[in-house]
C-alpha cells in the first residue's frame, strides 16, 4: 500500500511540475539599447525584461504584461501602452510623451523623472508610484477616469487635490 501511495504521489510531483514549466513566463531578456521603433509587442507576457535606454517610439504595447521590467531612461514617445500591466517596473528617467496609458496599471512602479507630457492618461492606475512632484501637479491636470481592472480612480492614485 506505501509503494502505491509513494508512486501515486511521485506522479503528480510530475505533472504538477510539468504543468508549472508549461505556464512559467519565459527567460527575461535584455533589449539594452536597442532599436524597438514601431515593434509589435502587444498582447505578449514580457514580465521581467530589460528595456534600459531602448527606443519603443511608436511601439505596440496594448496589453502588455511589463510587470517588474526595466525601461530606465527609454523612450516611449507615442508609444500605445493601453492596458499594459507595469507593475513594479522601473520606468526612471522613461520617456512617455504623447503616449497611451488608458487603462495601464504602474502600480508600485519606480518613476521618478519619468515624462507623461501630453500623455494620454484616462484610467491609468498610478498607485503607490514614486514620482517627483512636478510631475504628480501635471498628471493631475489631465487626470480622469477609472482604470477597468483595478477600479482605482486615476486622480485618487495621484492624490490630486
Amino acid at each position: 500500500m506505501r509503494a502505491i501511495a509513494k508512486s501515486l504521489l511521485l506522479g503528480l510531483m510530475v505533472v504538477v511540475m510539468g504543468l508549472m514549466v508549461a505556464i512559467a513566463p519565459a527567460p527575461a531578456e535584455s533589449f539594452d539599447r536597442q532599436n524597438l521603433r514601431m515593434s509589435d509587442f502587444s498582447g505578449q507576457d514580457l514580465r521581467g525584461n530589460d528595456f534600459t535606454r531602448a527606443d519603443l517610439a511608436e511601439a505596440d504595447l496594448r496589453g502588455v504584461n511589463l510587470q517588474g521590467v526595466r525601461m530606465f531612461d527609454a523612450n516611449l514617445v507615442k508609444a500605445n501602452l493601453e492596458g499594459a500591466d507595469l507593475r513594479g517596473a522601473t520606468l526612471d528617467g522613461a520617456r512617455f510623451i504623447r503616449a497611451n496609458l488608458t487603462n495601464a496599471i504602474l502600480s508600485g512602479s519606480y518613476a521618478f523623472n519619468a515624462d507623461f507630457r501630453k500623455a494620454t492618461i484616462t484610467g491609468t492606475d498610478f498607485t503607490d508610484v514614486m514620482l517627483d512632484l512636478r510631475t504628480i501637479d501635471l498628471l493631475c491636470e489631465m487626470a480622469e477616469g477609472s482604470n477597468a481592472v483595478t477600479g482605482n480612480n486615476t486622480r485618487d492614485t495621484l492624490y490630486c487635490p
